[in-house]
Formats: structure tokens, C-alpha cells, sequence
């Protein structure tokens, strides 16, 4: 069987990997030139995919800039980007490209699944049609359902194997045949009755979190007036055994999802006249975090008696989270706008990240980035770096992470 992945990167690379290794060969398209250059050369620029891996399984992979060889496939999973425009509607460029594209190789018996994330609709509305400029007709000649990428970057307990696949089939047979695709890399299909159902229970997940993220936030917000611990009210909290799930607080939600994917159903809700006031709130909160942060900041430096203003400050991961390099949306990099703005000296240091080469900064060992610094902010955790280290090297320290949660350090003010 023959695999076809439109899209090669942190959800394509990773799923052309398993199917690969469960010795399927796999057609890997994407219309960057610099990608399909490194799959050829097995060099991975996915973190969970190390270079061995991708390696290993390299005579299986096939990789163009082309759609025409995916005619040859059996099924082509779509794993393109669907990120928010500037006026936060759905951008769906990358999608409706693809789907012109593979109108032009489209035969019968193909099955066609979309993993991108998206609003509910989008497989029947907007992709079905395309493809049907082919002169086939959906659920007759060709398969299509939807499936949404469940990948966690960086987690190790969870995989794409583990995580149970969820599968929308625009028809019976259309989900029978996404089952089949995916029951040899994912050991738990989840059946839903359409495509939309399966598109929704993706933004389900995410807007749950970014609501009980905003909830925690806003309640760090409150307390920090209040003088109150927030770490120690969830640490009490967290001891319910029924009724409670844990949530922290942070400087802010960042990556491919969190910040993107709640807004798709909020632009959705319009057209039936109906407005998504709780997901628009939770999302206005975890913006304003930032602010909140950056604040903080400007707080202990003034207890130090030191302006923001050429005051070296160290952030420490700015990267969106723990373990990744992935700095999509990462409310680090606000936070050291602002502060750069009003005259910081900022140095950064993360393991993952080498340069931030939109802001004009490489990252900077932590020995070097520690010495002469007036002040060090723990924006990422990554587990990599010696926080203790930091801590009592460190002449005020901001922990946006509750690192130091539990200790009593006259340096350190917490989230």
C-alpha cells in the first residue's frame, strides 16, 4: 500500500514516519523546496523525529514538491497549514491549493483524508468540491473523511500510535476506509458519524483548555492583588480526588493550536447567528497575559530600585513550550518586544532555539547569559536547562512557571 502525506511538517513528517515503518510506502509532497531537500538527505527538522529514525525508514520515502506522483497512491492524508488571517477568519490558502492540485491526479478508488485543523464544514463545504472538479463524485468514486492530528510535541507518554484516532467518514464506506488506513499506525480508532462531528471534537479539545487556561490566569491575576499564593491554592485544590482538574497558570498560550483553533468556531458560530462569548473572553485573557508578565517584571526591578531601561535581562526559553523549539505564537516573544521597547538589555538562552533571527538574537550560553544580569526570567521550563543553578546564581529572578513553587527565596517573585 502506497501512502500520500500533502504537508510535511510537525504533523506530516511524523505520520509518513509511522506508515513507513509499518512498511507502507509513502509519497511525501510539500512546496518547499528546503524540506523535501532535507527528507531526501534524512535529515529531520522535527524534534520528535530524530534524524536516526527518519534514516532508518528512508528507502520507503519518496519526496517531491509535486502532486502528480500521488496517482499512484492509495490514500493522501492533507496536513497542510490552517492559521488564522490578521482580522482572526480562517486562512484556508494552503488547503484549497492542495485541493485544486489533487483534483488534477484524483482517480477512482482514491481515499482522501484531512487532518488539518479546521471549522466544521470545511471537508463537505469546501474540500469535497474541489475535489469533485476531478469529474468524481465524493463517497461514489473516490473516499474522503476527516481525522484530526492529535500530536502534543515533545510528549513522550502519549503518542501517535497511543492517542486514540478519531474518524468522520462523509460516508459509512468513507470511515470504513479511514479506519483501515489508520488501524496500522494508531492502536485506537475512534468512530464519529460525519466529518463535522470530527472536525468539531478537535476544536472541543483545544477550546477546553484554552478556556480552563484562561480561567486559571485570570484567578493568577486576582490573587497576585490579593497577595495570595495561586500555587498554593491549586496544589490545595488539585488534592480533590473528583470534580477538579488541574490547570496552571503561564505568561500566555502559544503554538499551532491553542491560540489559532478555538477562533475557527468562533468565526463559524456567525453564520447562524450566534456569538461564542466564553471563547472569545477566554481568549482575550490569555492574551493579556503577556501584559500581566512583563509587568511583573517591571515590579521587582523597581523593589531593586532599577529602571527597565538598561537593565540586563536574561529570559530563559522562549520557545511556546517545555521540551520544543517550536516558538509559533510563544508569548515569550512579546514579552521580550516589550521589554526591548522600553530599553531592556535582553539576552536569551534556550537549548532548543539558536536564534531568533525575525528579532535580531541568538541564543546565549546560560554561564554568559547569567553573568552581570540584573534580572532572569523564567519564561520556559525546559527540563534541560540547571534551574537550581539559575536560582541561586540568578540576583532577582521572575518564574513565570512556578519553578520555585514551595520555596520561600527572597529573590524570586512567582506568576
Amino acid at each position: 500500500m502506497t501512502i500520500g502525506i500533502v504537508g510535511m511538517g510537525y504533523v506530516g513528517l511524523p505520520l509518513a514516519v509511522a506508515f513507513a515503518e509499518e512498511g507502507k510506502d509513502v509519497i511525501a509532497v510539500d512546496i518547499d523546496h528546503r524540506r523535501v531537500k532535507a527528507l531526501l538527505a534524512g535529515e529531520s527538522y522535527v524534534e520528535d523525529i530524530p534524524d536516526e529514525r527518519l534514516r532508518a525508514v528512508l528507502p520507503r520515502i519518496s519526496a517531491t514538491t509535486s502532486f502528480g506522483p500521488l496517482w499512484h497512491a492509495d490514500a493522501i492524508v492533507i496536513c497542510v497549514p490552517t492559521p488564522l488571517s490578521r482580522n482572526r477568519e480562517p486562512e484556508l490558502g494552503a488547503l484549497v491549493d492542495s485541493g485544486r492540485a489533487l483534483a488534477g491526479i484524483l482517480r477512482p478508488g482514491h481515499l482522501v483524508v484531512l487532518e488539518s485543523t479546521t471549522y466544521p464544514g470545511t471537508t463537505r463545504e469546501r474540500l469535497v468540491p474541489l475535489l469533485e472538479e476531478s469529474g468524481l463524485t465524493a463517497g461514489k468514486d473516490f473516499h474522503i473523511a476527516f481525522s484530526p492530528e492529535r500530536v502534543d510535541p515533545g510528549r513522550t507518554d502519549f503518542t501517535l500510535r497511543t492517542t486514540p484516532k478519531v474518524v468522520g467518514g462523509l460516508t459509512e464506506a468513507c470511515g470504513d476506509h479511514a479506519e483501515a488506513l489508520y488501524s496500522g499506525v494508531c492502536d485506537t480508532i475512534v468512530r464519529v458519524g460525519s466529518p463535522e462531528a470530527a472536525e468539531l471534537s478537535k476544536l472541543l479539545e483545544n477550546i477546553f483548555r484554552s478556556v480552563n487556561i484562561a480561567l486559571v490566569n485570570e484567578l493568577t491575576i486576582l490573587a497576585d492583588r490579593m497577595g495570595v499564593d495561586i500555587w498554593e491554592v491549586i496544589d490545595a485544590a488539585s488534592t480533590k480526588p473528583y470534580g477538579f482538574m488541574r490547570f496552571e497558570p503561564g505568561p500566555g498560550m502559544g503554538g499551532h493550536c491553542l491560540p489559532v483553533d478555538p477562533f475557527y468556531l468562533t468565526w463559524k458560530a456567525r453564520e447562524y447567528d450566534f456569538t461564542t462569548e466564553f471563547i472569545e473572553l477566554a481568549g482575550k485573557i490569555n492574551q493579556q497575559m503577556p501584559q500581566f508578565c512583563v509587568a511583573k517584571i517591571e515590579r521587582a526591578l523597581n523593589d531593586a530600585r532599577k529602571p527597565v531601561r538598561g537593565s540586563k535581562i536574561v529570559i530563559l526559553g522562549v520557545s511556546y513550550k517545555a521540551g520544543v523549539g517550536d516558538t509559533r505564537e510563544s508569548p515569550a516573544l512579546r514579552i521580550m518586544s516589550t521589554l526591548r521597547e522600553r530599553g531592556a538589555d535582553l539576552v536569551y538562552h534556550d537549548p532548543h532555539v539558536p536564534e531568533l533571527a525575525g528579532m535580531g538574537y541568538k541564543n546565549t550560553p546560560l554561564k554568559d547569559a547569567l553573568a552581570g544580569a540584573d534580572l532572569v526570567v523564567i519564561v520556559t521550563a525546559h527540563p534541560s536547562v540547571d534551574h537550581g543553578a539559575v536560582i541561586s546564581e540568578a540576583p532577582l529572578l521572575v518564574d513565570l512557571r512556578g519553578i520555585t513553587r514551595g520555596a520561600d527565596i527572597p529573590t524570586v517573585q512567582r506568576l
